[in-house]
């Protein structure tokens, strides 16, 4: 047998045996549920990296006193995945193992100055493009410190962030254990995921604004501004209004600064809320990429699209998540608009399901998507040769949040 074949065995045989696990556990979680009502999330004590999915941070983390520095948190996660795809991209398989995350995080939450320190190897699986391992994801995107910065908080309601700075834009997070389902999705590959520069936030009442100079997508040229307004009604439910866009015009070019998203505009609506055992969180992005000779953009091209995510707890240990979503674009390759998703003028919608089990610091979740593309560009959809319309995901992950 090949060592290609041996690697796909074992990677069967560890996706079966996290199968089995999951659907014992799962067993058993919708046989508690019958007795036990759903309850809310433990309390989190450190603020980085935002978790607003299914999973629940360890709520007693590793903490010891440094100094003036106060109180000190290390906190993190280890896990892993395997997947199998159809069609798959040039250079993909349809069968992979790897390591999700194999992070580390520092960080202090109190006094005038302080710190948030993030470490060690991840993927970045979205639905409807090409993976990339850990070991080439970690130099193709933020390298082995993806995040990390210096906060002065003067007071509770005003504080300056400066360093590697999770975006504002979007209603989903960077890294897997993050969000609700373990890919990030469609509107996500229009959005940025970490930007260098300076934030700052000011809380007023029930209204949080944030206004940050950076680099936009990694680019390392600051000529991005965001800026972002949330109202809190109520202790259950968030609105959120977000924009950010490239006063001027970048040439980088690469998997973590894509040209054409590295020139564009961005706004979103996101909502927030909890109801009982249910959490939504849905919200509607718009793009805008104007015309720039000089980059090869001789014509305009906008993208619309709407993510719905939520999840349902059927108690504290087993949650089903989901996630819809549409967004087409305009343009045409006869005026030489940018293919911002399968080719200028094309559109896509996925749908997503992730049941999730999680009991104390391990969890375990399985995936399955679609996607569907249409009014695609031969060569930039999807499959091996760019031609197909559809691509279906099943994945598992597995792992510990410490």
């Amino acid at each position: 047998m090949s060592h290609k074949k041996w690697r796909c065995a074992a990677i069967v045989v560890s996706t079966l045996s996290l199968a089995g696990l999951f659907f014992h556990t799962a067993a058993q979680a919708a046989e508690e549920a019958k007795t036990e009502e759903a309850k809310g999330p433990a309390a989190n004590p450190v603020p980085y990296p935002a978790m607003v999915g299914t999973l629940v941070a360890n709520p007693n983390p590793i903490s010891f006193e440094l100094g003036p520095l106060g109180k000190v948190y290390a906190t993190g996660v280890v896990s892993g995945l395997g997947f199998w795809q159809s069609n798959p991209a040039p250079g993909d398989e349809d069968w992979r193992g790897d390591i999700s995350n194999g992070q580390v995080f520092i960080q202090n939450t109190e006094g005038l100055v302080q710190f948030f320190v993030q470490a060690g190897a991840y993927s970045l699986p979205a639905l409807g493009t090409a993976y990339l391992e850990a070991s080439k994801a970690i130099d193709a995107f933020y390298g082995p410190f993806p995040q990390g910065f210096l906060k002065l908080a003067p007071t509770d309601d005003f504080s300056i962030m400066g360093g590697k700075l999770p975006t504002l834009i979007g209603g989903e997070a960077t890294f897997t254990f993050e969000n609700f389902n373990i890919q990030r999705g469609l509107l996500w590959n229009q959005e940025n995921a970490v930007n260098r520069g300076v934030q700052a936030n000011y809380k007023v009442g029930p209204v949080a604004l944030s206004l940050s100079w950076n680099d936009g997508f990694y680019s390392d040229k600051y000529t991005w501004l965001w800026g972002s307004a949330a109202y809190t009604i109520d202790s259950n439910n968030t609105v959120s209004f977000v924009a950010g866009g490239n006063w001027d015009s970048t040439s980088v070019s690469t998997l973590a600064t894509p040209l054409f998203q590295n020139n564009s505009q961005i706004y979103n609506l996101i909502y927030t809320g909890t109801w009982g055992r249910w959490s939504l969180a849905p919200y509607f992005q718009y793009t805008h990429v104007p015309a720039n000779a000089g980059l090869g953009i001789l014509n305009d091209a906008s993208t619309i699209g709407f993510a719905l995510t939520g999840s349902y707890a059927f108690h504290d240990h087993f949650k089903l998540a989901a996630r819809a979503e549409y967004i087409t674009s305009t343009g045409s390759v006869a005026d030489g608009a940018p293919s911002l998703i399968y080719g200028p003028g094309s559109n896509a919608w996925s749908i997503t399901v992730t049941p999730t089990y999680q009991y104390k610091i391990f969890f375990a979740r399985g995936e399955f998507s679609y996607v569907g593309a249409g009014d695609t560009t031969p060569g930039f959809a999807l499959g091996p040769t760019g031609t197909d319309t559809s691509q279906v995901r099943l994945m598992l992950e597995a792992g510990f949040l410490f």
